[in-house]
């Protein structure tokens, strides 16, 4: 091999995986070699083979979990994002001289002797996941590494926030959180880490967390179509397998294991305005007024550094916001609420009565140098010190810099520049040997805290809130994170551009994510370097209202981005997806739901809810917003005509109602007020009347738009409201209303049905306007009950039938006879 090219690779750092067996052991990679014992564990073995020790346990049903420790010893058992405990069930052992096999649940795991080589397997022995056999494990010094075989049809998903297409076959990543302004499709690292991914062939589906916090990469046959692997420089070889078979079960594994993303106040589903920067206040005011004026929905306003008195955290700039507190409180009387940005870097301002300085430095918080002096970096302030948050003592003294601002009624708080970000470096971060220190007394260099630091700096927000906020949910945005910081923030997908090129990416992004375990993820809607034309930021506004988190972001020094700019048309066209947004709340807030109690997504690719529909494996365009629309964005300047394909099933036009199956191909050229989007033949969506707000109460009965079926064949006919207070913790103790919904269709007859499952919160509506969608003549006749009710309207241009259901939080029974 040519060394040239041995060096280059070496210097992107990528592993001997490159170079094949041989190579790899000249290059001093030792790798697992003969089992030479085996001592059974409770939950599964301890094998030694030379210097080496690896375990192999049961995790939970369904999960296993491997480590190497190359030296023999394994150290101290702790993660930054595992939380579930272990629960094995009953494990059962089979051995012979060549192998051994361990079965639990679903998955039998076999382990060959020589070379000691791990397989898992189903019952009835199809291969899920297999090591390479000519690449053991191995390490390399600090360096450990894997080697799986990959299938020719294998697809693969997950890893967080990576640009480009969803599937990342024939692609190698590094995870290294990374401030990565104006990032494109080849840009990587970027700004989070998630070691988690999906393998997916023919609608079977396993999982794979690579729990290491040390610069890491994963290879998905770029260097070989026979294989893929995974590595780190650092830190131990430890990984989960998580066996499915389904695509859901998996991320409800992988979420359990590393935690779910709390329930956000129902305002943040709302619309956000922001940009980098609001100011002077004047201009901050006229922005909410403008959007009350207009009559746009919308419900949070963001602040970024520039209400800082010279960029330094915890301060305000009175001479730009004279009246701060006044006008948050008057933001709030008017249904906005406000965020403050809040970066992790404190300047360094000695003797100027710069509280979050002078008591950091008296408690002794700050990340510091090897020489046990303050590490001190160039951030917005200028020299600015970085609190050490590995440290509990530490992530209580930043949770209590809240104080003040919580008091004001700021409402959210969003922690950015986290990976961590520095300038005046080529790194961009700060240098790997500083010292951070960890509660038992050990320290740690940067090169194991890096990708976590963002993640705690979020877990010392969050938690400080808690503290502060009572009874209050709080709302944090980071733009770094590691696996299991969903269970304090949301995020975004950091700097973007506004180019069509960036449009295009943000779905298989946000879609990235979610199936991550990240739900709340967002855009900066319309691009956050430079400004979009108008056909940009108007299909941006539509595709951005289906999305988890609804902000609208944008640089200084770019042109206004707001919904009212380039002129009424647009407005118009932005608005009318904004309201929809508001319209479909109650089912967008049923989602979210679900998502902190599954980790199920609510902006989901199509590959989750149909794993068996290969076709959609590369589509990036199109999505699922819970399981019962499906939309197709446009994200393309281009004239041609726009190919719909279906998922299974029967879909009707949400717009229309025209039903259409999934064996129909649509070739559309939509307007530029159109976004084609289409709605499940089975469908129960729960609706609410416009407002402004979510602190505005609807005006009106809920309403319910059943989509049926064509038939009885047709059973799966559903849907569930989940509603509560929208911003305590009562739900927790069961203050909360949930309904189940479903209908039968048979040749004469439809009904729909409502069971309470549980009424302890009273909702904003008593009954409800029930829609009948698919309905193609009059019913003969229309029962609530037993009762015969002609309080009912056909249209037949819409082919629905509408009647109110009065006291509809109670159980209910409607019937159209044909």
């Amino acid at each position: 091999m040519d060394m040239t090219r041995f060096a280059r690779r070496l210097g992107i750092g990528l592993f001997a995986s490159v170079f094949g067996g041989g190579l790899a052991v000249a290059q001093g990679w030792q790798h697992l070699g003969k089992v030479q014992r085996v001592e059974k564990l409770k939950d599964g073995v301890e094998l030694t083979a030379g210097t080496a020790k690896v375990r192999l346990t049961v995790f939970r049903d369904g999960v296993f979990r491997v480590r190497v420790a190359p030296n023999g010893t394994f150290p101290k058992d702790f993660s930054w994002a595992v939380i579930e405990s272990p629960e094995p069930p009953a494990v059962k052992f089979e051995e012979n001289q060549t192998e051994l096999k361990i079965a639990a649940g679903n998955v039998v795991a076999t382990i060959q002797r020589s070379p000691l080589l791990i397989n898992f397997c189903d019952p009835a022995g199809n291969v899920l996941l297999a090591d390479e056999p000519n690449l053991p494990m191995a390490w390399n010094g600090r360096r450990v590494h894997a080697w799986k075989k990959m299938p020719a049809d294998e697809n693969y998903f997950g890893l967080g926030d990576k640009a480009g297409p969803m599937n990342r076959r024939n692609r190698a990543f590094t995870d290294w959180n990374t401030d990565e302004f104006g990032w494109q499709e080849s840009s990587d690292p970027l700004y989070k880490t998630i070691p988690f991914f999906i393998g997916l062939r023919n609608g079977l589906a396993y999982g794979l967390f690579f729990d290491n916090t040390y610069r890491s990469v994963f290879d998905f046959g770029k260097e070989s179509q026979d294989y893929f692997s995974f590595g780190t420089e650092g830190g131990d070889l430890d990984y989960y397998f998580i066996a499915g078979p389904d695509p859901k079960k998996i991320i409800e594994e992988y979420t359990a294991l590393t935690g779910r993303s709390p329930l956000p106040p129902l305002w943040t589903l709302g619309y956000q305005q922001c940009r980098y920067s609001y100011y002077p206040e004047s201009r901050a005011r006229e922005i909410v007024k403008t959007l009350r004026e207009k009559k746009i929905p919308a419900d949070a306003i963001y602040f970024d550094i520039d209400y800082q008195q010279g960029n330094a955290p915890f301060t305000i700039n009175r001479e730009y916001f004279p009246t701060f507190e006044k006008m948050i409180a008057d933001f709030r009387a008017q249904g906005m609420h406000t965020i403050l940005i809040t970066d992790l870097h404190i300047k360094k301002d000695p003797n100027h009565a710069y509280a979050p300085y002078d008591s950091g430095m008296k408690n002794d918080v700050f990340v510091k140098n090897p020489d046990g002096s303050v590490f001190v970096g160039t951030v917005w302030p200028g020299e600015s010190v970085f609190p050490d948050f590995t440290l509990t003592r530490v992530r209580d003294w930043w949770g209590g810099l809240y104080k003040d601002f919580v008091g004001m009624g700021a409402a959210g708080f969003w922690n950015d520049m986290n990976e961590p970000a520095l300038f005046l470096r080529a790194d961009k971060t700060m240098p790997l040997d500083v010292v951070h220190r960890l509660d038992d007394g050990t320290t740690l260099d940067h090169r194991a805290i890096h990708n976590i630091y963002g993640m705690q700096n979020v877990r010392a927000t969050y938690d400080g809130l808690r503290k502060l906020q009572a009874n209050e949910r709080p709302f944090v945005l980071t733009r770094a994170a590691y696996s299991g910081a969903q269970r304090y923030s949301a995020t975004w997908t950091g700097d973007n551009s506004s180019t069509w090129n960036h449009l295009k990416m943000s779905t298989p992004m946000l879609l990235s994510m979610g199936i991550s375990g990240f739900p709340l993820i967002g855009d900066d809607i319309g691009g956050f370097a430079g400004s979009p034309t108008a056909d940009l930021l108007t299909r941006w506004f539509e595709v951005g209202a289906l999305n988890p988190i609804y902000r609208d972001h944008t640089a200084k020094g770019t042109a206004d981005q707001e919904p009212w700019v380039h002129g009424p048309e647009h407005e118009a066209i932005r608005r009318r997806y904004m309201e929809l947004r508001y319209m479909l709340m109650p089912y967008l807030y049923t989602g979210i739901e679900e998502a902190s109690r599954t980790g199920l997504p609510l902006m989901r690719p199509v590959f989750l809810e149909y794993p068996h529909a290969s076709d959609f494996y590369g589509d990036n365009r199109d999505f699922l917003f819970g399981r019962d629309f499906f939309a197709a964005p446009v994200t393309t300047e281009m004239v041609d005509a726009e190919e719909i394909s279906f998922p299974p099933g029967e879909w009707y036009d949400f717009w229309t109602n025209t039903k259409l199956s999934s064996k129909e191909k649509l070739s559309l050229h939509p307007r530029l007020d159109e976004m084609p989007l289409y709605v499940r033949a089975g469908a129960i969506v729960p609706m609410q009347p416009l407002v402004q707000s979510t602190e505005e109460k609807p005006k009106g009965p809920l309403q319910l738009r059943v989509y049926l079926p064509s038939s009885a064949s047709d059973s799966d006919c559903r849907g569930t409201l989940y509603q509560d207070d929208g911003h305590t913790f009562a739900y927790q103790k069961g203050e909360i209303l949930r309904v189940n919904y479903s209908c039968q269709v048979s040749n004469g007859s439809v009904t729909v049905t409502s069971n309470t499952e549980k009424i302890a919160y009273h909702p904003w509506w008593n009954s409800a306007e029930l829609r009948l969608v698919g309905t193609t003549v009059a019913p003969k006749e229309v029962r609530i009950g037993d009762q015969v009710t002609r309080e009912w309207r056909y249209d037949g241009l819409a082919h629905s039938v509408t009647l109110t259901v009065p006291d509809a939080a109670r159980n209910w029974t409607v019937r159209l006879a044909f």
